[in-house]
């Protein structure tokens, strides 16, 4: 009997330890589940923090790339100006020489922003980067012309209403485009009506000046 009542406690408390390590056992999946969670979250948040920093990164450079246009355009729009004709030959040389001493400084940094395309977008690019070259190669030939053709292809390319007609095939090939090259498309547009528009300007003073020097002479000649 005794013998009987030992191999029952001893059954009981085989069947105790095993379910105290089968609570263990359970707890312990538990408190690592919770911990692995934690971390996996910790870790998406600090990818989702550097996601915004490499975004602000990249707009940075993007910023730097605009910036060196910039200063390229307004260092040879200054070397081409009116003011320069009309100035001492010593002293457009002085001025010159500063002013590819700053270009030269400029070309020094080298900033660039790789865009990521698929086939279909870097065909796109192709497409429209053609579709500009074209206008720019005739410049020469035709300024009105290439300035109304090269107003249609960027009023394509802006969300304003456009003052005038807009080329439909150029908007298409546009749309094809990563958004990076949409911009950088714009931005080329951008410079080339600016430079167009200077240079008329110059022409028109150029001709004006013509003008007044042939009143000058006819008037001393009268």
């Amino acid at each position: 009997m005794a013998q009987a009542k030992i191999s029952a406690k001893a059954s009981e408390g085989a069947q105790q330890q095993q379910q105290q390590a089968a609570g263990g056992q359970l707890r312990g999946r538990f408190y690592r589940s919770t911990s692995m969670a934690d971390r996996s979250s910790r870790l998406l948040e600090n990818l989702d923090q550097l996601e915004l920093r490499v975004e602000a990164f990249r707009d940075a450079a993007s910023a730097m790339e605009q910036e060196k246009e910039i200063l390229l355009e307004m260092i040879h729009n200054i070397q081409n100006s009116q003011d320069m004709r009309h100035i001492s030959e010593g002293e457009r040389e002085e001025l010159n020489l500063t002013a590819n001493r700053l270009m030269g400084r400029t070309l020094t940094v080298e900033v660039s922003v790789e865009t990521i395309r698929n086939a279909q977008q870097q065909e796109s690019l192709l497409h429209a980067t053609k579709m500009i070259d074209e206008i720019v190669n005739k410049l020469l030939d035709d300024l009105e012309d290439a300035k109304i053709r090269l107003l249609s292809l960027y009023g394509a390319c802006t969300s304003d209403v456009p003052a005038g007609p807009i080329d439909q095939k150029f908007q298409s090939v546009v749309i094809g485009c990563a958004i990076e090259d949409q911009k950088k498309i714009k931005r080329r547009l951008e410079t080339l009506l600016r430079n167009l528009e200077n240079s008329e300007k110059s022409i028109m003073l150029l001709e004006h000046q013509k003008s007044a020097a042939r009143q000058s002479c006819n008037s001393k000649q009268d």
